[in-house]
């Protein structure tokens, strides 16, 4: 779909993208191709998404990749805009400024930002292959299968390239789009190197990739199959000899495990599992709502919304803390930095006015904590959150969720909802134990990890 005008208005600003990217961008109307939370108060639209790509600030190239998953693969679905949006991404994938190393939010250890972007490729060809009522709407599904063999033509030609992270990331994303079967012919050509470079891969991904392709196309798996249980099995053996303090080969253990390749796995992994796809379903009858919170002094509590692993109320994942300061039109009365390699970075800001506490990570914002007593009321489907009796909050989030596996404890006991980026932490008031809910992006599911002491200190 073209519209002429809106070509135009974004022709300029669209300059710095190679001219094959910046064809696509300017030739779409965006405004008629939402994701998933287009018109959202500090969401970006696709195009600015897109633009940020290749942007000279590195925040903003990091920002702008975890865009792509949380606005246009949100929860392994695909939207309007997802489709036209993979087609600009490919057509980055030539430029040189992709070549700019950095640390991204999904994966561990530091890769090049053409590896990132043939990884996101990959996660949308998994997702375009998933039947419509897992992947989205039937009509977003059809546009993502439409556009496999012109994504392909992209990411095949770095199926050979020199940088074994970026070479890795392409066979991943072919393997993955050759499910369209108009490229059923491909296979042939591609199938060896799914089994050398991707079946004895770190990246325990795309292992399951390889074995999962290569059984689809009829290719022998069992050597991957059999190694895969072996690497599952001495790891599950050395990390139980390393946890025992009076095992004689604890100190042989350890070192073996120092020693192991890091996992370069995605934190949130695409469509695996058909289960994982499961809708979420409306609360259950006799799940009890939370009561009314308790008053919040004389004045009355804020209003906030959330959209999982986009953001609360004014805030979105990723701003600094002067976006933060500008959103809420406040100061941070107290923060605090832990120290980290070669500087000193900022572990959290307290907004008392506001009644929240912003988390960060690399200097962005990671995680929201509203304050019990003083901090917005957000909700979920009408029921709030915040300030509420802890455990029957609890008990209406466990009844509420449909997704296996989406429920897990810290080892403080608070509940976290993976498929919500949502845990509950309890705040004493007196005698009275109310909620303080945490809304966090997927590399904070692991609260004993990745909250500093004194959000421990809050309880």
């Amino acid at each position: 779909m073209t519209d002429q005008t809106a070509a135009d208005r974004r022709a300029a600003p669209a300059g710095p993208l190679p001219h094959a990217a910046r064809t696509e961008l300017t030739g779409t109307d965006w405004r008629a191709l939402p994701h998933f939370c287009t018109g959202r108060h500090n969401v970006p639209d696709t195009p600015d998404v897109l633009l940020g790509v290749l942007a000279a600030d590195p925040a903003r190239r990091v920002r702008a990749v975890e865009d792509l998953y949380r606005l246009l693969l949100h929860q392994e679905r695909v939207f309007p805009a997802t489709a036209p949006a993979t087609l600009v991404v490919a057509a980055l994938l030539g430029d040189p400024r992709t070549l700019a190393e950095d640390r991204w939010e999904r994966r561990p250890g530091r890769r090049p930002l053409r590896a990132e972007l043939l990884n996101w490729l990959a996660s949308f060809a998994d997702v375009a292959r998933s039947p419509h009522e897992g992947g989205g709407a039937a009509p977003d599904v059809a546009a993502a299968r439409a556009v496999r063999p012109a994504l392909h033509a992209r990411t095949a030609a770095f199926c050979e390239d020199a940088d074994p992270r970026v070479r890795e990331a392409a066979l991943a994303a072919t393997a993955l789009l050759l499910a369209d079967p108009a490229l059923a012919p491909s296979v042939p050509r591609y199938a060896p190197a799914v089994r050398a470079v991707l079946g004895v891969s770190a990246d325990s991904y795309y292992r399951w990739i390889a074995r999962e392709r290569l059984a689809a196309w009829g290719e022998d798996t069992g050597g991957l199959v059999a190694a895969e249980d072996k690497r599952r099995a001495d790891l599950d053996r050395a990390r139980a000899l390393a946890d025992d303090p009076f095992g004689s080969g604890q100190e042989q253990a350890v070192r073996r495990l120092a020693e192991q390749p890091e996992d370069t796995a995605a934190s949130e992994l695409p469509v695996r599992r058909p289960q994982a796809r499961a809708a979420t379903a409306p609360a259950a009858s006799h799940a009890p709502t939370p009561p009314a919170p308790r008053p919040a002094g004389d004045g009355e509590r804020a209003e906030w919304t959330f959209t999982p692993y986009i953001g609360v109320g004014p805030l979105h994942f990723g701003m600094t803390l002067e976006e933060i300061t500008a959103a809420l039109a406040e100061q941070p009365a107290r923060s605090a930095h832990t120290p980290a390699t070669g500087a000193r970075a900022r572990a959290f800001a307290d907004f008392t006015g506001t009644g929240i506490r912003a988390l960060f990570r690399g200097g962005r914002l990671g995680c929201v904590a509203a304050e019990a007593l003083t901090g917005p009321q957000v909700r979920l489907d009408g029921a709030p959150l915040t300030g509420c009796v802890r455990s029957q909050v609890e008990d209406w989030l466990v009844h509420r969720a449909a997704t296996p596996g989406s429920l897990t404890y810290s080892p403080a006991g608070d509940p976290v909802f993976a498929d919500l980026g949502l845990a509950i932490r309890p705040q004493r008031a007196g005698d009275a134990v109310l909620s303080r809910p945490l809304f966090l992006l997927h590399g904070w599911l692991d609260l004993w990890h990745s909250l500093p002491s004194d959000e421990w200190n809050a309880s």
